[in-house]
């Protein structure tokens, strides 16, 4: 299995109304590689089945989606989030450690 398709194997075990972190999707996989995690989010052609959309940056913001910072593919990962339940405010997720999913859950 590539790094891509780990990446995506470990992104459909995030529950709804979950997050995760680009970092905590790396260490699972017992890699530092958190930028190549977003890649590989970047090039999901899964979506949604497998939801880059619930991961997020370590400080809670919401971060990228669909090689987007900012704009229409943000936006519309917001409104994803928020239709599974998780509030976002300003860019960032609320009651973030409360709702963080940590793989060693699985």
């Amino acid at each position: 299995m590539g790094f891509d398709e780990e990446v995506w194997s470990l992104l459909r075990k995030i529950p709804k109304g979950r997050v995760t972190t680009y970092k905590l999707v790396a260490e699972a996989m017992g890699s530092k590689a958190y930028r190549a995690v977003g890649n590989a989010c970047r090039r999901n052609p899964y979506s949604p089945t497998v939801p880059c959309h619930r991961v997020v940056k370590s400080d809670g913001r919401v971060g990228g989606f669909g090689g987007e910072v900012s704009g229409r593919n943000v936006e519309r990962k917001i409104r994803m989030l928020r239709m599974e339940g998780v509030e976002v405010r300003d860019g960032r997720v609320l009651n973030f450690s409360e709702i963080l999913f940590k793989f060693r859950q699985v």
